[in-house]
């Protein structure tokens, strides 16, 4: 029996392995932690299918030259490499070299995949797919609060809250055992959500006179600063608060003056009414008001907007307007999605950052990560490209020629697909760690087998800044190895003297010292007060410390400590309606599927539930375009085109078409989406751009 945790989402939940009755298979239980309370969902009862799949990576694969994947061994794939990486750094510098790593990592894996790139490789091009889920939220909080921790507060204290309004988030769905934490708030009648779907978080609201704001897409920071509006115009404001422990008061009133709810209902489609009905039941539960407590939680719905980061600001402003950061009962938080989506973004897979989530630009954090690598603070190259400007790099003539991608599936998740193939295309080398032959690892020159969650040890950071162990509870099938003996292996062959350890324990000893003194400070945190069962929130600056649950109490993480109040104000998507291009497509997930649905759709009764791609369409647009149920549609967008079986439903709104993300090959939406980028997080536009939708007619045969 080994204790462990789920290989999915940042809920993290706990899990019991217990041996099953046939070779490298084990069977899961879930066990009580404070965040899934002894549940789990679908994906998590079903994780260990994925250890046994038969199509499972258990050797090196090289591309021969009749274009062949074929099996190798370690040493020639190696040699391969790392042979390829010195000449193309030869002929076009070390930059000529990209790396892409995953949210997925364990806190080993994403530290040493930092230091790999900067210390072996020597090159700036950085990046992971972290950019495309919580990268705005990040962007948001570390400007208004000085520390981005996704909840600064443990998920629990949200199950005695009044009220919660949660903007752009289907935890129903996308982190089912969550939903236990929010008994209290719907009996309470104080479940706001925001989403232009009714997806199953939104139906939570139907029961207990919650609220559902079926904005359009798009619009939610229009619709949050209408919510602002109303608290400051109505007296519904904690002034006292915002006078202690905001730089601007006055910049909320000057920001949300123009955003009267008769407005923002002519933008956002939501009712002038429902707009100031949501904003006193929030403000009712505020503690100012002597409420219960009050929390705005953001997800990817918000997020994943070339507005992104201005569109979280805007709910952070809400939330100091009502003086919830800080205090006990109440806050502002982002749900992390990836399952170790916050630790991956700590300790250096991000392009303009070092270990301790410290800034790759500061002199001083420079120095001391140097200091710990060994090696002289001027060889660290700066801050790279973000993930999609990296990708869109990629192949140019001044761009990287080769790739390395660890824990990622590019040629479904990022935007814009065409483009993202052409550009894997043109690299002269494409390196993929995988688990599973992947969309992406079936286009790599070099395919390395790596090792899943039952099979190593590491640790993982919840979306709470919670560190927790994960246990090996299998020995890797076949030849199969950890990212951490190819950043070695590779390593040593190019002559690297800093070292690379490849034990977990070690290497997490070695980003303990890296973070200290940082944002992120792992350094109380010890291997051995971990497998003792203790389960950490940083910072932990010294062993004898007991982690830090609950952020801002005191001060914010600000030079003065006090909280950046910054104005925002709304704009349209980038590709917004036109004639040709009348509904708004958005995408999300889906209950039986995770991320890019390489491991899920492996899983015969995941597959099985949700097997193929499907289109979510309003009754009215089916019967005005002569499509029923089932029948097949086509999206087009100004970057492609794609097919999927219409699902007609009222769960949309009439503007709107909603397709799932998991799927790859004809079924990825993403080639339909928008890779215009958030100008401060870097964030692309997946979540709303202008779609053509028209029935697919069948081609017949025509008898001879």
């Amino acid at each position: 029996m080994t204790e462990t945790h789920c290989p999915y989402c940042a809920l993290q939940c706990a899990t019991t392995l217990h041996p099953a009755d046939r070779p490298g298979a084990v069977s899961v239980q879930p066990r009580q932690f404070p965040t899934n309370r002894g549940g789990l969902c679908r994906k998590g009862w079903t994780a260990a299918e994925v250890l046994t799949v038969p199509d499972r990576l258990t050797s090196p694969l090289v591309r021969n030259e009749a274009g062949e994947l074929v099996a190798t061994t370690w040493d020639y794939a190696l040699d391969f490499v790392a042979d390829r990486v010195r000449a193309l750094q030869a002929e076009s510098g070390n930059d000529s070299i990209a790396v892409f790593g995953g949210g997925g990592l364990t806190n080993e894996k994403a530290y040493a995949l930092g230091k790999f790139a900067r210390v072996a490789l020597r090159t700036k091009n950085v990046d992971y797919n972290g950019r495309f889920c919580m990268s705005s939220a990040a962007a948001a909080t570390n400007r208004a609060f000085g520390i981005d921790r996704g909840l600064p507060f443990p998920l629990t204290d949200v199950a005695g809250a009044g009220a919660v309004l949660l903007v752009g988030s289907n935890i129903a769905e996308t982190m089912p055992p969550a939903v236990a934490h929010l008994a209290g708030v719907r009996e309470a009648g104080g479940l706001l959500v925001v989403d232009p779907r009714r997806t199953a978080t939104a139906q939570l609201t139907e029961d207990a006179e919650g609220i559902h704001l079926q904005a359009t897409p798009g619009t939610d920071l229009a619709l949050v600063l209408a919510l602002t509006h109303v608290v400051l115009q109505e007296g519904l404001a904690d002034t006292a608060y915002l006078a202690d422990r905001t730089d601007d008061p006055d910049g909320l009133f000057r920001s949300t003056a123009a955003w009267w709810p008769e407005r923002a209902e002519r933008v956002t489609g939501v009712p002038a009414a429902t707009i100031r009905r949501a904003a006193r039941v929030l403000a009712a539960a505020a503690p100012v008001h002597g409420g219960a407590g009050a929390y705005i939680l953001t997800g990817r719905g918000a997020e994943q907007h070339s507005k992104g980061t201005d569109t979280v600001t805007a709910c952070i402003n809400l939330a100091l307007a009502l003086g919830l950061p800080g205090r006990l009962g109440s806050g502002y938080g982002c749900i992390t999605g990836q399952g170790n989506g916050q630790g991956g973004r700590e300790h250096g897979q991000k392009a303009d950052q070092l270990p301790g989530y410290r800034s790759i630009s500061d002199p001083a954090a420079r120095a001391y990560v140097a200091g710990v690598w060994g090696v002289d603070p001027d060889e660290l190259p700066g801050p790279g490209k973000s993930a999609v400007e990296l990708i869109n790099a990629l192949g140019t003539p001044d761009g990287p020629r080769a790739l390395f991608v660890h824990g990622s599936n590019l040629v479904v998740s990022a935007p814009r697909l065409a483009s993202v193939r052409d550009r894997l295309d043109a690299l002269d080398l494409l390196v993929v760690a995988d688990v599973v032959p992947s969309e992406t690892a079936l286009l790599a020159d070099v395919v390395f087998p790596v090792t899943q969650w039952a099979e190593e040890d590491g640790t993982m950071t919840s979306l709470e800044g919670r560190v927790l162990r994960r246990n090996a509870a299998l020995a890797p099938p076949g030849e199969v190895r950890s990212d951490l003996a190819i950043f070695a292996g590779i390593a040593q062959r190019l002559g690297c003297a800093a070292s690379f350890p490849t034990d977990p324990a070690e290497v997490f000893e070695e980003l303990r010292l890296a973070s200290a003194g940082g944002i992120a400070d792992y350094s109380g945190i010890t291997w051995s007060r971990l497998d003792a069962g203790e389960a950490l929130f940083w910072p932990v600056p010294a062993e004898d410390h007991a982690g830090t649950p609950r952020l801002f109490a005191d001060r914010f993480g600000t030079p003065d400590g006090r909280a950046r109040v910054i104005a925002v104000d709304h704009r349209p998507v980038a590709d917004d309606l036109t004639a040709g291009t009348p509904l708004y497509l958005v995408t999300g997930r889906l209950l039986q599927h995770y991320q890019s649905g390489a491991q899920t759709r492996r899983v015969l009764e995941l597959a099985e539930s949700e097997p193929e791609v499907f289109a979510e369409i309003h009754p009215r647009v089916a019967a005005s375009l002569g499509i029923v149920e089932g029948a097949p549609l086509r999206l087009r967008t100004a970057r492609g085109s794609m097919v999927a079986a219409a699902r007609v439903t009222t769960d949309v709104r009439p503007d709107t078409v909603f397709v799932p993300f998991h799927y790859g090959g004809a079924g990825a939406v993403n080639e339909l989406t928008n890779d215009v980028l958030d100008p401060i997080s870097r964030m692309p536009e997946f979540k709303a751009c202008a779609v053509e939708v028209s029935a697919e007619l069948a081609v017949r045969e025509v008898p001879a």
